[in-house]
């Protein structure tokens, strides 16, 4: 790779990093792009050269930026063959302390914007929907993979997102890990029960 393309890569990442910081915490209206190019040290220009469509495209590119992200990161936690109860208890452990580490300010890459866009953007919901659908294939695809039926599993995987979405919400709100002790206590019990189920 020339150094000029290496250049043009690293302020892209530069622009979505900052972006996706700035969205995560104060969602997308509160979120100026003098803000994100204040953040990512990147010149005005730069923004539309990588962006054409604006802040919207960023917000579409940030929100599968970080879907792929996140994605990674359910894959660490459900690897190949792993004890899928196990790994939904140490998942959301894992999210607890990440949230009250951040001070009650990071949780879920997408749902800030997604919840307030997704009916007044297309394009960004589009972008949110697919990130969401990458991760439960991840959950689906480990789930069946450890004996769970296929319907189920993809049930399994929706009943834990939304498990782990609302405990992110309610942790935020309360300033407490609770909610999401508690949410990851149920999703791991639901992961259970559905592995004793007849296939």
């Amino acid at each position: 790779m020339s150094l000029d393309k290496s250049k043009e890569v690293d302020t892209r990442t530069r622009i979505l990093d900052a972006s996706g910081e700035l969205f995560r915490r104060r969602g997308y209206s509160g979120t100026g792009l003098k803000a994100i190019l204040a953040a990512s040290d990147a010149a005005y220009g730069s923004l539309y050269y990588f962006f054409p469509g604006g802040k919207e495209e960023l917000a579409a590119a940030t929100l599968r930026a970080g879907g792929v992200v996140y994605r990674e990161l359910v894959e660490a936690f459900f690897p190949e063959g792993g004890d899928v109860v196990n790994a939904t208890q140490v998942f959301f452990e894992g999210a607890a302390t990440m949230v009250e580490m951040t001070d009650y300010a990071d949780a879920c890459p997408i749902a800030t914007v997604a919840l307030e866009v997704a009916s007044t953007s297309e394009a960004m919901r589009q972008a949110a929907a697919e990130a969401f659908e990458s991760w439960l294939e991840v959950l689906e695809r480990r789930f069946r993979e450890a004996g769970i039926s296929s319907v189920r599993a993809r049930e399994v995987a929706v009943e834990f997102f939304c498990a782990i979405e609302g405990a992110f919400l309610l942790s935020r709100t309360l300033r407490s890990t609770a909610p999401i002790v508690i949410a990851g206590r149920a999703s791991s019990a639901v992961v259970a029960a559905a592995l004793a189920e007849p296939s």
